[in-house]
């Protein structure tokens, strides 16, 4: 039986590289040789035994790869087709399904989260969750799930035209949402970010119209510049650090009558301390977003486009490297971390 390296997480903490056999596909599926698989600050949340992983897991949801074999029922793809993958998997049939809620799926599965994903040589994969690319590299394809989630995260913020908006954060969603808030109405989007090589990246993609680089150890004077230069706030605050501290912080840049945005994926004991008082008199609005369904055909067409632009964000390890991959994460020194096989 023909085999192929994977990473798995055998438990929390507890990592490793085991050779498995080549998965066997269903008639209604494709099998993806992977060619790329990014790195998610979630993959790091479910090394730690957080998020809602199941063990022992083959991560990797960020799929993208060459049809190498197709099911009898599977129609529309061929041998050698490039694509991505949507890693979201529903039941149809809960409650929150039932009533088009599918994000709120009570049994909702993920590739690479709840069950064997792509950090490996192969992948199994409906076909109906399987998208072709044309003008992406395979590493930029790494950022179409990303944008998918991002674009579920602008429907649900569903920001007016004009509006001015604050992204905190410039990490790889932080910015495909900077460029989603420009492409799609509003008149200023500032991204505030530790100075380094994300805010770098963010003014050379152009993805926001003002950036604010923020000292590590000491951001208070930043801060308190911001909020003397826009004293009014914005519209729309959108927290993508996954920080409790600047979530906690984060209200207090949002204007009368505004939105504020919970995209970050944070840990299990992070909790917030807002006043009441103050969303109830100022009449905020505070959103959740959380995953994905349905977005990947938007978010492939946005980056396919060019419309999105990614390029640049990538840094690459072989599968074999996977803990030097998370390391390079967790040194803040890359935007975007993926493994090759």
């Amino acid at each position: 039986m023909a085999t192929m390296d994977a990473v798995c997480y055998h438990a929390p903490r507890q990592l490793d590289i085991i050779t498995v056999p080549i998965p066997q596909i269903n008639d209604d599926q494709v099998l993806i040789k992977v060619t790329c698989c990014g790195i998610c600050g979630t993959d790091q949340h479910l090394a730690e035994g957080e998020f809602i992983g199941k063990f022992p897991l083959i991560p990797g949801h960020e799929i993208v790869g060459v049809i190498s074999q197709v099911g009898q029922a599977v129609e529309g793809f061929s041998v050698g087709d490039r694509c991505v993958a949507d890693n979201a998997i529903l039941c149809e049939s809960c409650f929150y399904c039932r009533r088009g809620q599918h994000v709120l799926c009570e049994n909702f599965e993920s590739l690479g989260v709840t069950m064997a994903g792509g950090f490996a040589g192969y992948v199994a994969v409906q076909s109906k969750k399987v998208y072709k690319i044309k003008n992406l590299t395979d590493e930029e394809a790494t950022l179409v799930e990303p944008a998918s989630c991002a674009i579920h995260g602008l429907d649900r913020l569903n920001p007016s035209v004009g509006i001015e908006a604050l992204v905190l954060g410039a990490g790889p969603t932080g910015l495909i949402l900077a460029q989603l808030l420009k492409l799609n109405g509003a008149s200023k989007v500032i991204i505030a970010a530790n100075k380094g090589i994300k805010t770098q990246l963010a003014q050379q993609l152009d993805a926001g119209d003002e950036y604010i680089e923020l000292d590590r150890d000491d951001p208070a004077p930043q801060w308190a510049k911001m909020k003397e230069e826009y004293k009014h706030g914005f519209d729309v605050v959108i927290e993508a650090t996954g920080s409790e501290k600047v979530a906690n912080d984060a209200l207090g840049f949002v204007r009368r009558g505004g939105s504020l945005m919970i995209y970050g994926v944070y840990s299990n004991s992070d909790l917030v301390h807002w006043s009441p008082a103050k969303i109830f008199q100022d009449e905020i609005k505070i959103i959740g977003s959380f995953a994905q369904t349905h977005c990947f055909p938007r978010a492939v067409a946005y980056l396919d486009s060019g419309k999105i632009k990614v390029k640049g964000m990538e840094n690459v390890f072989p599968i074999r490297d996977f803990d030097k991959a998370l390391e390079k994460m967790k040194s803040k020194s890359a935007c975007k971390v993926a493994l090759k096989p």
